[in-house]
């Protein structure tokens, strides 16, 4: 948090208190799984975005549905970084904690820095509370915060006598506790909050003594911040007008985003999209997301289990469909001998793999990059499919379409590696105009394309594009283009069953051919000055960290270099070309370092692995630190 210069602001009866202008500040909203941390941030959140802040958000709750209450398993958070210029990550540590009970203080404080700001509800304070987190005796009263600046309020008591004038139990009325916090914060930071009662008074339009409730709280934190004492300060932060290019924006989640990605690809393909899918987390927002747009010609269907759904899904894309399956690392593993089946099939399919801490069942709710040699080499056989990964939550709608694209050209499963802190995370996202996406139409077969020796016209369902090695894409129906489908290897041409030697060694380099051959553009080196000697090179989520911790050293005047690759497979065409123009590759990655293993294995350079699993995201001053002890080493 810098500050950046003080002002003043008449409070209640004229009273002047001081408003303190700052360039950025990171938030963590924590209490218990039931206390609305999740919704409180995010309403913040939605508020910050309309303000025109850049912003970066990192939800964090645990798996279970309804986790202990009052324990440290239980603690649900939300960080959200937000500032008056560009800004890359949610935040190393926060400069603000609010936390609604014990569990929540004890969860989150060894992540609090020094002279950071605390608000605790002291109403939860209580032994029995305590005990159930470890503390002997209050940490409001033993002195471990006497290094922070705290304020104790009692939010809930303070919440139920702002709605006595309601017909709510204390309990019931205590439960609106989030949104005094949350008004308490909006005055801090000067948010707005008209759209913040408009959400409310909506998302309770059947229960509307509920959303008058909630909307007072809100409104009693406000006039709590204004008129108590212990907060003399309030602050602002500038809109972020020179960080964005001219355009549409609004707030967005990777999900979302990876969403109206699949949306607009099937538009710009003039094809229905057609979603098979099983909930999992943390893709199951995909599916909620994609059933809402029916307008547009999407068809989502909930299937049984994860083989059924991704069996659907390439039903629809052998009808003619863009096909999608969502799911995350586990439902990959059983959806596999399908996604075989399709590349044998030949035919456009998107698996959205939203990774998750493995393996096995592992942290459901917790990021990690680990898939990504299971989406390289998961599969029986010689199975090569193609891989993207997006690299902000933003960028997870480019990704989709740049992945629809592939899939529809090249007539191929592809993989789509997001991650959950990019499917749960958000930030502004430009909304693009239409003739700015690409024109994914395709044509499909309509008559004979293969002349035989006698004269005859015939179909021939695997007779390959010379461009792209791409097979026809023939909707069954079409009267005259009958051919055969299954899993046994095809005949080159025909598509007839063939178990001779030569043609299936033929039809096994020819689907490796076909993609080695995918174009993808150059890979982007960012190196200012041209004399690096270390290259840092990441993929998928670890972009804002390790832009970031780049950011850092460079401002500090040290030299290094980044590039971040989106597609994985193929990977670029200069990519063996960069690596060798540095002595150093870094490699960070939330795995025990498997991009590295495969640049050591594909391009022979000593790739420096960094790894992370521990189930968040990483740090900048992590990473800037480690880079930096490299670089000193050189």
């Amino acid at each position: 948090m810098t500050v950046e210069e003080d002002g003043r602001a008449a409070g209640p009866g004229g009273t002047a208190k001081e408003v303190r202008r700052l360039d950025r500040v990171v938030i963590r909203f924590a209490g218990d799984s039931g206390d609305g941390m999740q919704l409180t941030g995010d309403r913040f959140t939605s508020e910050t975005a309309s303000f025109g802040n850049d912003l970066s958000t990192l939800p964090n709750f645990p798996a279970e549905i309804r986790a202990p209450a009052g324990t440290l398993p239980g603690v649900s958070s939300f960080q959200l970084h937000f500032a008056d210029h560009d800004i890359l990550t949610p935040g190393d540590a926060p400069d603000v904690l609010v936390a609604m009970n014990p569990a929540a203080l004890k969860a989150n404080i060894a992540d609090v820095p020094r002279g950071a700001e605390i608000i605790f509800n002291t109403d939860e304070f209580t032994k029995r509370a305590m005990a159930k987190v470890g503390y002997d005796v209050s940490p409001l009263e033993d002195g471990s915060l006497e290094a922070y600046r705290v304020h104790p309020v009692p939010l809930t008591t303070l919440t139920v006598e702002a709605l006595k004038g309601f017909d709510l139990s204390r309990k019931d009325a205590g439960r609106s506790k989030n949104m005094f916090a949350l008004g308490l914060l909006s005055w801090m930071y000067h948010r707005p909050t008209e759209s913040t009662e408009s959400f409310l008074r909506k998302k309770f339009a059947k229960k509307p003594e509920i959303a008058e409730a909630n909307v007072t709280a809100f409104r009693a934190g406000w006039n709590f911040g204004e008129t108590t004492e212990d907060f003399a300060i309030s602050y602002e932060v500038a809109p972020a007008t020179s960080a964005f290019p001219a355009g549409r924006y609004r707030n967005i989640s990777g999900n979302l985003a990876l969403s109206y990605g699949l949306v607009a690809a099937a538009e710009r393909a003039e094809l229905p999209l057609y979603l098979g899918s099983y909930p999992i987390t943390p893709a199951s927002d995909i599916l909620h997301e994609l059933s809402k747009h029916k307008n547009f010609g999407v068809r989502t269907f909930q299937a049984e289990d994860e083989i059924a759904g991704i069996g659907a899904a390439l039903g629809a894309a052998f009808g003619g469909a863009l096909a999608v399956t969502t799911t995350s690392g586990p439902g990959v593993a059983l959806k596999s001998e399908t996604i075989g089946l399709a590349v044998s099939l030949e035919l456009p399919l998107l698996i959205v793999d939203i990774q998750r801490g493995g393996p096995s069942t592992g942290l459901p709710t917790k990021t990690e990059q680990a898939d990504l040699l299971q989406a390289m080499y998961g599969r029986n056989g010689e199975a090569p499919v193609p891989v993207v990964a997006p690299r902000t939550p933003a960028d997870c709608f480019d990704a989709a379409v740049e992945a629809a694209r592939i899939a529809i050209t090249y007539r191929t499963p592809v993989f789509l590696l997001s991650d959950g802190y990019l499917a749960n995370g958000s930030e502004p996202w430009r909304v693009p105009e239409v003739d700015e996406l690409p024109d994914l139409r395709t044509r499909f077969a309509t008559g004979p394309n293969h002349t035989l020796a006698d004269g005859t016209e015939v179909f021939w369902p695997y007779k390959r594009a010379p461009e792209t090695l791409a097979r026809p894409w023939a909707v069954p129906g079409t009267p005259g283009l009958e051919h055969r489908i299954g899993g046994i290897e095809k005949q080159n041409g025909t598509g007839n069953i063939s178990y001779d030697p030569a043609n299936h060694d033929f039809m096994v380099r020819i689907r490796q051919a076909r993609i080695d051959g995918i174009a993808v553009p150059d890979l982007d080196v960012d190196d200012p000055a041209g004399d690096a000697r270390v290259l840092v090179l990441g993929w998928g989520s670890t972009y804002g960290p390790v832009t970031a911790a780049v950011r850092r050293l460079r401002a500090a005047g040290r030299s290094v270099a980044q590039a971040h690759l989106r597609h994985l497979n193929p990977f670029p065409k200069n990519l063996g070309e960069v690596l060798k123009r540095y002595d150093k590759v870094i490699v960070p990655e939330m795995n025990l370092g498997q991009l590295a293993t495969l640049l050591r294995a594909k391009y022979l350079v000593d790739a420096h692995s960094y790894n992370q699993v521990n189930g968040m995201p990483f740090k900048a001053e992590q990473l800037a630190d480690t880079i930096r002890e490299i670089l000193d080493a050189q």
